[in-house]
């Protein structure tokens, strides 16, 4: 969601250094702020490998658009064999590399969550004034994002928005939310298989743990004879037995399921909303790729009506 420029810093005396400049465009899939970024990166750059901070414009004064500069990490998102859709939206991670690559993965997961939430209070909220708040703030959020860039209203994302706001879960404990964390969203070294980095970290927040398994389960590969592979890696009850041992976090199901159907809701108000709206107002450089994921809209559409099936037709079974 940001233009993206390589180049090589040179400086008298010292050695060439490789840098990403990540530049706001005018209009952005997702709006965030650099403050968090930069906050919680050079947080987690203790427990997990993070594209080091080298420079950030947190409000454009010297580029024009809040801008922030890293040292350039190498790495694949996905095999050079793999010709899997951009963005990592459906990749099937190959079988050879699905054990190492989730071993790392939960691993960096469970370091993530151990991290105590209020490690940096001016620039991060915790909500903790009520155990629904965490819930509640990212409803809010996100349906306030549908409600601002939506081009033509939804009855499903109203009756959405309702099921969400009338089954809040209870959050007793925080973490520290990654909020895009899949497959996509790390490199790794090909031959080796050993994570390089974990990157995008624009999203980040102070929520329940669940939020990122949702969203993990929510972005899947589909294997051949149509198992659900969790971000292409493993099935979903794997990622949740797995992420109990190494947490010692119990995974409720119902609170799970809350966020699995919020995180495919994200990804609606994210692809026919925001996204269509930048992509026809041409204020992305990335409007080819906008207009690919508006159209892919339609297939979370789709999955959010399953979910809610499967929620409704579950009540009406209990009070049968």
């Amino acid at each position: 969601s940001k233009e993206q420029f390589v180049f090589d810093l040179e400086s008298d005396g010292q050695a060439s250094l490789r840098c990403v400049l990540r530049l706001d465009p005018l209009e952005s899939a997702v709006v965030s702020d650099r403050r968090k970024e930069v906050s919680v990166m050079n947080r987690m750059k203790e427990v997990m490998p993070v594209p080091p901070v080298l420079w950030v414009d947190y409000s454009g004064e010297y580029l024009g658009r809040p801008a922030l500069i890293n040292g350039f990490i190498g790495g694949v998102t996905k095999p050079a064999t793999d010709s899997g859709n951009v963005s990592g939206l459906g990749t099937l991670i190959p079988e050879a590399y699905r054990e190492p690559l989730s071993v790392q993965f939960l691993d960096y997961l469970a370091a993530m969550h151990a991290v105590d939430p209020s490690f940096d209070t001016e620039v991060f909220q915790v909500p903790d004034a009520d155990e629904y708040q965490a819930a509640r703030w990212q409803v809010n959020w996100w349906s306030s994002v549908w409600r601002d860039d939506a081009i033509e209203g939804s009855p499903l994302m109203g009756l959405a928005e309702r099921w969400l706001r009338d089954n809040l879960p209870k959050s007793r404990d925080l973490v520290v939310v990654h909020a895009d964390y899949r497959t996509g969203n790390y490199l790794f070294d090909d031959a080796s298989k050993q994570f390089t980095a974990v990157l995008d970290w624009e999203l980040a927040h102070i929520g329940d743990y669940h939020e990122d398994l949702g969203w993990i389960i929510c972005h899947k590969g589909v294997t051949a004879d149509g198992q659900v592979m969790a971000s292409g890696l493993m099935t979903p009850d794997e990622l949740c037995q797995r992420y109990t041992e190494l947490t010692g976090r119990v995974v409720d199901q119902d609170t799970l399921f809350f966020y699995r159907l919020l995180s495919v809701y994200k990804c609606v108000a994210i692809c026919l909303a925001t996204s269509a709206q930048t992509a026809g107002r041409q204020h992305s450089h990335q409007d080819i790729l906008l207009s690919w994921l508006t159209a892919g809209g339609h297939a979370f559409s789709a999955e959010l009506l399953s979910l809610l099936t499967v929620s409704y037709t579950h009540l009406r079974a209990h009070e049968t």
